[in-house]
């Protein structure tokens, strides 16, 4: 395991295994918001977004951590293996509050000078709240993530797929390349 996509819903915890995986792997690590969002949560266009995306997958090891359908296809032709937080839609959403008032309450700068806001926080519109697209995603990310896992398109990666809280676990003290099976729980 050398270069490496975390993929699963806001709040499951990518970028904190991401982190976590790196370290123990000794390679670098980039989350994809970083890039994606710039000053005042502007998104970077596509072209540029690829480019940057492009640069970062050319290195020999890496985690990256992200589920833009923009640079999917750059970052798993290069990935060995793509880890799947994969947890219940109860846990990603009390993680996904939890962080999110922590954020809001601190003031907490995230990438490029952008902050959380109670406004978005608190919206039902899933372009403007975090919370509101993590719960209106779900499904359907779900079913895109288990279509991929099928898809013969796909076979040059290796899927761990992780689903409970203790399986996480589980996965990063074996320091992720010796954890046996495409499939974590309870």
């Amino acid at each position: 395991m050398h270069r490496v996509s975390v993929i699963g819903s806001a709040g499951s915890g990518k970028s904190t295994v991401g982190r976590a995986l790196a370290e123990a792997l000794g390679t670098e690590f980039l989350e994809l918001d970083s890039v994606y969002h710039q000053a005042d949560w502007t998104p970077l266009p596509a072209s540029q977004y690829r480019e940057r995306v492009a640069v970062a997958v050319a290195g020999e090891g890496w985690v990256i951590d992200g589920n833009y359908s923009t640079v999917r296809d750059i970052v798993w032709a290069r990935a060995d293996t793509v880890v799947w937080l994969d947890l219940p839609r109860r846990t990603v959403m009390r993680r996904l509050v939890w962080r999110t008032l922590r954020r809001v309450a601190g003031r907490a700068e995230l990438w490029n000078g952008n902050r959380e806001r109670w406004h978005n926080m608190l919206s039902w519109d899933k372009d403007e709240s975090v919370i509101a697209w993590a719960w209106q995603t779900y499904d359907a990310r779900r079913e895109r993530y288990l279509t991929a896992m099928a898809d013969p398109a796909n076979s040059h990666l290796r899927f761990v797929r992780l689903t409970s809280p203790a399986a996480v676990r589980r996965f990063l003290s074996c320091r992720g390349g010796e954890f046996v099976g495409s499939s974590g729980g309870d």
